[in-house]
């Protein structure tokens, strides 16, 4: 009988000890995921795709300049690129975008919310290991003097102090799991939408710096999706200078008119009208540009389109 109970004995503690070093298991992978989730994985070759990936694209709905399809997304890889063959640091690169479309386009989880939440609970985990491993050491300790039955008070403390151990244990695990799952790789859920630089600001902010640059038809892209969220005539306008830049006439002329149709003596849009059609090889051109000069004689582009005008 003795042998039999001591065999049971020695058979718990085994089976106790299976289950200890199977939780820790679960418990260390946990957080290793978690950690590894929270630095958004391991780290990519390429460069602009690292830094674009902690950008997020001002006309998109939580996507990453690096995932988005978007001509405002291509357009900040492009600007990614640009500066970084220019020697500049990811830092600076990413103080450029701060700068002019607010710190919102920076996707670094910040240490609130679910990214705060990526960086405590390996912390956790690990404490948990260790207070595991030291109430596993003490009982390695104890087991040489009989435990108390689970029917007299100290061996029903012990059980109690099991049990809520383990569904302690169990229940950060299962945190760990659903913290680790549920977050996206490297990124903080999109802010609300109030919490959001303006899109559209953003978006002239980027054509205008992809202008400077001498990227015109990139820029033409960026406005059309900027006038596609705002038609109002001053980024039809801005399209159709960029696209008479870019060498696209035919386009330029189309948006030009469009503005003329609600405000025929738009100086702006008559000037742009002549030029599209003037790159275009159209008679008409000479006459738009005069009619132009005759409404603004002062335009700050008048003494060139007086020189273009005497040049023929």
């Amino acid at each position: 009988m003795a042998g039999t109970a001591g065999g049971a004995a020695v058979g718990d503690v085994t089976l106790r000890r299976v289950c200890a070093v199977a939780l820790l298991v679960v418990l260390l992978a946990g957080a290793g995921l978690a950690t590894w989730r929270s630095t958004g994985g391991a780290t990519a070759s390429d460069p602009v795709r690292d830094l674009a990936a902690g950008l997020r694209c001002p006309a998109c709905q939580g996507e990453s300049v690096a995932d988005s399809r978007s001509p405002i997304a291509a357009a900040m890889r492009e600007v990614v690129a640009a500066q970084l063959a220019e020697g500049r640091s990811p830092d600076e690169v990413r103080a450029y975008f701060a700068e002019r479309y607010g710190p919102e386009v920076l996707a670094t989880p910040p240490a609130r919310g679910l990214g705060l939440l990526l960086w405590v609970v390996p912390a956790l985990v690990l404490l948990t290991v260790a207070v595991a491993a030291m109430r596993t050491h003490r009982r390695s300790e104890r087991h040489r003097s009989p435990a108390p039955r689970s029917d007299q008070p100290a061996g029903r403390l012990r059980v109690r102090a099991r049990t809520t151990w383990n569904v302690g244990a169990l229940s950060l695990v299962g945190f760990v799991g659903v913290i680790a799952v549920i977050a996206p790789p490297g990124s903080e859920p999109a802010p609300p939408a109030s919490a959001v630089t303006d899109p559209v600001a953003a978006q002239l902010t980027l054509a205008r710096s992809l202008e400077q640059r001498g990227e015109y038809a990139t820029a033409a892209d960026v406005y059309r999706t900027a006038l596609a969220q705002r038609p109002v005539d001053d980024i039809r306008l801005r399209l159709a200078f960029t696209l008479v830049r870019a060498g696209q006439p035919t386009p330029a002329e189309e948006a030009a008119r469009q503005v003329l149709a609600g405000r025929p003596d738009e100086p702006d849009a008559l000037l742009i009208l002549g030029l599209a059609q003037r790159a275009s090889g159209r008679p008409a051109a000479g006459s738009t540009l005069r009619r132009f000069l005759t409404l603004a004689p002062d335009h700050p582009a008048a003494p060139e389109v007086r020189r273009l005008l005497d040049a023929r």
